[in-house]
């Protein structure tokens, strides 16, 4: 199957990415996993990137294209894959379509993870990393620490990312909203969008999703 996955920040993409190729065998292929893979490896377009990304530009749509083209044409890819972060806007979903087309290929499902804003704003902006080790993630609701502000695996302060505050989530938000939402509606005109509820258990969420998907074959 062929796959694009979208849904607002905070929505878990990227774990459903990851369970899903995985249950579907198939490529997860995310945006910020291209980016790093080009500027590691000293790519051409990885190059291009950089240097948008060093000036505090955003890096162009064809860059990102040209990355997720050369992705998706690799031999792991020839089953189909999971676009994660890609298209992030209308002209990158039609720049994909006449890829795809050029290619003799279709999209089979647009999957759509649906969570309310506020439960977004309450999941991002209630998480708290350990200054120690940032792989050590709490979260004052769902995940809080034995002792506040303190983490339960090595002792170190806990804290708020600047960039996890409430007012940074929202402007996030209003981003999603302008930019890649209006996706949602250009693949529902295609009758290719399935949308899902993101809220409850991780591998709940997994199951819905993988039965939305199956009622696409």
């Amino acid at each position: 199957m062929r796959i694009v996955l979208v849904g607002p920040p905070g929505a878990g993409k990227g774990t459903q990415a990851a369970y899903l190729a995985e249950n579907l065998s198939i490529p997860h292929i995310s945006t910020g996993d291209l980016f790093r893979a080009n500027i590691s490896q000293g790519t051409d377009l990885g190059r291009q990137a950089k240097s948008y990304m060093d000036a505090g530009e955003l890096v162009p749509d064809e860059v990102t294209i040209g990355m997720a083209k050369e992705r998706m044409g690799r031999p792991d890819a020839a089953r189909g894959f999971l676009l994660d972060g890609f298209p992030r806007n209308l002209s990158q979903a039609e720049s994909l379509d006449a890829m795809l087309k050029s290619e003799g290929m279709t999209l089979d499902a647009v999957l759509d993870l649906e969570v309310p804003e506020d439960e977004v704003v309450k999941r991002i902006a209630g998480r708290r990393i350990c200054r120690n080790d940032s792989s050590h993630v709490f979260h004052v609701t769902y995940h809080p620490p034995k002792a506040e502000g303190v983490c339960d695996t090595c002792g170190g302060d806990l804290y708020q990312r600047d960039d996890d505050s409430e007012e940074t989530v929202r402007k996030r938000l209003e981003v999603y909203h302008a930019q890649t939402e209006p996706i949602i509606d250009y693949y529902r005109g295609q009758g290719l969008v399935v949308t899902i509820s993101a809220l409850g258990p991780v591998t709940e969420v997994t199951g819905r999703a993988m039965e939305a998907l199956g009622k696409k074959d």
